[in-house]
């Protein structure tokens, strides 16, 4: 292609916005029967073996409860068999009774006597001795754990006062030979304690280990059960025609889904809508487009016939007129298209100073206003105003409503331009007033609608101009109001007013006196 200059310009493809090794990978689409399995089993499964840690802990201290009470039985017994006599302490326990002691299947059991100052009196010599700051009261039974030859022990043991059981001596004879305390200790290996956890441990576990595949497969089925009306919702929704866009039915859903589906219908609603407005819009264009291309094969064949030179060179005009309001309907499709398509998600917002948008975009209208013998006027302050919009937008809705005043304002009056602010609420108002017929208000909400024309305006035109103006206002958040022009006074002709209202950039310095 060319540029105004004739130069020829070189169309290059345009380059990817992000190379394709820095593309983000996608992510990995998870399943959401496999994420409430994942949820569910985990802390299954991470629990399993600290209950089986807990069940082993909890089987030793059950298993050594019997085990202890025996002990505690043997230290009473045998203490029962320690007695003084003549100054020495003794034990009266026969080889029999030493035999019944030791007697185990499993185990081997150990005893100790000694005196508090560590003289063995009877039993196995290299027991060893509990700390000094475990020594328990007289009387009381305590129970430790300890090491002999290398072998963990279990040990009961207890300090008798043999003063108090002294019978057959004097209580000054006592006090000077007897001594004071005397150690009882009985031991015995861990084996029939370790047995007896064991079996408690396998009463437990064992039925865990069937009962936790059958608790997995309970839990698998209540999940395939559970999601089963999402699958059934799936598969309604696949067996729906492409035109079918009626509202899916929740009734037949759960209540966890039913916000889904309202959802949903809501955006069926909203494509529907959609799908209707652009049938109606290609309607209404197609119908729009009738009458100049009617008109350019009328007047093109009229020339044809034509052999006064006259004659064809009216028709020629003709041909041109209707060529010139056929290229203005499709350049208003275009920008309407474009304006649709275009949004802030699109194509975000940027700063833009407004009053010298609009002194360029009324500049180019002053020819087109000289052809209409319409005196075309700007007002705007002498400081910069500064919005957020995207420019190329704001110039198509700006040059509309210039077109749209110009055309219906009658020759010799004028149409103005002007750029406010309304320091109280931060806005940039853009108005355009002009001196024409007005608007009814009855109409200001349907002039706004695509192709439709004021019955009697007599003004050629497509109909499209404040329809991409509305669409323009509406992605800037900018509300667009019509009203008679304040300063027309003639009743004929009351003129109309469209003032549309931009929020201002906030970083934008604002002066102190708007007057």
């Amino acid at each position: 292609m060319t540029d105004d200059h004739g130069a020829e310009l070189a169309i290059r493809p345009q380059a990817p916005e992000h190379p394709l090794h820095s593309q983000p990978p996608e992510k990995i689409q998870r399943s959401l029967f496999g994420e409430i399995l994942d949820w569910m089993l985990a802390p299954l499964l991470l629990l399993w073996p600290m209950s089986i840690a807990i069940t082993y802990l909890v089987a030793k201290s059950i298993a050594n409860q019997p085990f202890d009470r025996a002990l505690e039985d043997n230290v009473l017994v045998l203490s029962q068999q320690v007695k003084q006599v003549d100054g020495k302490i003794i034990t009266q326990m026969t080889s029999p009774a030493r035999d019944i002691l030791r007697a185990d299947d499993l185990d081997s059991i150990y005893f100790q006597v000694k005196t508090e100052h560590g003289d063995l009196i009877d039993g196995d010599k290299d027991l060893p001795t509990p700390p000094e700051e475990e020594k328990a009261a007289t009387g009381t039974v305590q129970i430790r754990n300890e090491t002999l030859r290398g072998i963990d022990i279990r040990i009961a043991y207890s300090y008798i006062n043999l003063n108090k059981t002294t019978s057959n001596l004097g209580t000054q004879n006592a006090e000077k030979y007897a001594p004071n305390l005397v150690l009882i200790q009985v031991a015995e290996t861990l084996e029939k304690r370790a047995v007896l956890a064991n079996e408690i441990i396998k009463g437990v576990i064992l039925p865990q280990f069937i009962i936790l595949p059958i608790a997995l497969a309970l839990v698998w089925f209540a999940l395939s059960r559970g999601l089963s009306p999402l699958a059934e919702l799936q598969h309604r929704i696949r067996a729906r025609r492409p035109d079918d866009l009626s509202p899916i039915d929740s009734r037949q859903v759960p209540e966890e889904i039913t916000p889904l589906v309202r959802s949903l219908n809501e955006m069926l609603e909203r494509l529907a809508q959609t799908i209707d407005n652009q049938k109606r819009f290609i309607a209404d264009a197609a119908h729009q487009m009738k009458t100049p291309l009617a008109g350019m094969r009328m007047q093109s064949e009229l020339a044809l016939r034509q052999t006064d030179q006259e004659e064809i060179h009216r028709s020629l005009l003709q041909l041109a007129k209707s060529s010139e309001a056929a290229t203005r309907l499709v350049n208003q499709l275009l920008t309407l298209a474009r304006a649709e398509n275009q949004t802030p998600a699109t194509k975000p917002l940027e700063p833009v100073e407004l009053t010298e948008l609009v002194r360029s975009t009324v500049h180019d209208w002053i020819q087109t206003s000289f052809s209409y013998q319409i005196d075309l006027g700007l007002e705007q302050p002498d400081f910069p105003v500064m919005i957020f919009g995207n420019p190329l937008m704001l110039r198509e809705l700006l040059s509309n409503l210039i077109d749209n005043a110009i055309r219906y304002t009658p020759k010799g009056m004028s149409v103005t331009v002007r750029i406010r602010v309304s320091e109280e609420q931060a806005l940039a108002i853009l108005e355009v007033e002009d001196n024409g017929p007005g608007i009814p208000v009855a109409e200001h909400d349907h002039v706004f609608e695509r192709f439709y024309r004021i019955l009697g305006s007599n003004v050629q035109g497509s109909g499209l101009g404040l329809s991409i103006v509305r669409e323009i206002a509406q992605q800037h958040n900018a509300p667009i109001e019509i009203m008679y022009n304040p300063r027309n006074q003639d009743a004929k002709y009351p003129g109309c007013l469209f003032r549309v209202s931009f929020q201002m950039n906030p970083h934008a310095s604002l002066p102190g006196d708007f007057s």
